[in-house]
């Protein structure tokens, strides 16, 4: 793990803290001291689950409301000192069913917490989370910072501009905010009882029912993938380090995997097998092919790099969930 300074007496607010970042992000924040508020309105879009801070629910400050509330928002804003934007609605599928609401959440919600910094509380520090699939199809490999972006559905999208909101105000208003993109993120607490949710999630979610996997054929695209404890630590690194404001940073794992792989491993590691699929249509036309990140820029200013392997990650995730599973999968 990084090295953080004290968080102490730090007032800190999670947007979608019930999920599944933010939740650990909660944990990790009160275990260095602050004083924590997780804002969240359980969407069953986002994968919140209220499980997830049953350990510390009477050592933070709960609030139940919509990032689409300005005023309510507004009012927790006032008197942070970091802002961590963890709030979003997360099922790719669903953005290409319902884009509007995806559109409202993921873009309008954005400007509502940056409308909310900007008139009451400009000294905040905010972070906030983007995704490597913004990129769409990649132009050259490894990608970095400077990679054209050309997302292939309505979430990928709609991240991508809202990331340019908070770069925007960021320079505009002097507001001292920075743009974390996570790519595929596995570990406790995340939502892993449907599809529409992070594949390599749902993937553990079925090898603890030893259910098959299903990979659609041939299966060899690549991902990165990094444990959610390295991304808490990389989210905390950017609220704390002084060179990050204004800038968008690839908090990625050192290794790529296929699906392929990680479906064995998941299995190899937890339960069940693999099973190959065909491609349903619906899914191939928003499949972006190879994604293979550089951390480099992200380790060269804020001196971050991730220490959990996929295999470790594999073994933490299953020693969480099976003294819980049936708080995350219904029977």
């Amino acid at each position: 793990m990084n090295n953080f300074s004290d968080l102490s007496n730090q007032k800190i607010l999670i947007t979608g803290g019930l999920g599944f970042i933010g939740s650990n992000l909660a944990h990790k924040c009160l275990d260095l001291g602050a004083k924590v508020t997780v804002y969240d309105c359980l969407d069953p879009r986002s994968g919140g689950n209220l499980h997830n801070i049953q350990n510390i629910k009477n050592s933070i400050e709960l609030v139940y409301n919509d990032i689409l509330h300005f005023d309510w928002l507004s009012q927790h804003v006032v008197n942070k000192d970091i802002v961590f934007n963890c709030a979003a609605s997360t099922s790719h599928p669903f953005s290409m069913k319902e884009p509007w609401i995806d559109l409202d959440v993921n873009s309008k919600g954005v400007i509502n917490l940056l409308e909310a910094i900007r008139r009451s509380n400009r000294e905040v520090k905010l972070v906030h989370i983007g995704t490597t699939t913004q990129l769409g199809k990649l132009h050259y490999q490894p990608a970095d910072e400077h990679h054209p972006e050309f997302p292939m559905d309505m979430y990928s999208a709609n991240k991508m501009v809202a990331e340019k909101y908070v770069l925007l105000y960021a320079k505009a208003y002097s507001i001292k905010a920075t743009v974390i993109r996570l790519p595929n993120v596995i570990g406790p607490r995340a939502a892993i009882h449907s599809s529409e949710f992070t594949f390599n999630n749902y993937f553990i979610g079925l090898a603890l029912q030893n259910k098959s996997i299903t990979v659609y054929t041939p299966g060899t695209q690549l991902r990165n993938v990094l444990y959610v404890d390295d991304a808490v630590d990389a989210l905390i690194t950017a609220a704390e380090a002084d060179g990050a404001a204004g800038e968008a940073f690839f908090a990625a794992g050192k290794e790529h995997y296929s699906v392929k792989d990680i479906a064995e491993k998941t299995c190899e590691i937890i339960g069940g097998a693999v099973e190959m699929v065909e491609w349903p249509k619906t899914r191939k036309v928003t499949e972006i092919g190879d994604a293979i990140i550089s951390n480099n820029k992200i380790n060269k200013i804020l001196k971050w790099t991730p220490v959990v392997t996929l295999e470790e990650g594999l073994m933490k995730a299953k020693e969480y969930y099976e003294d819980c599973l049936d708080k995350y999968i219904e029977e």
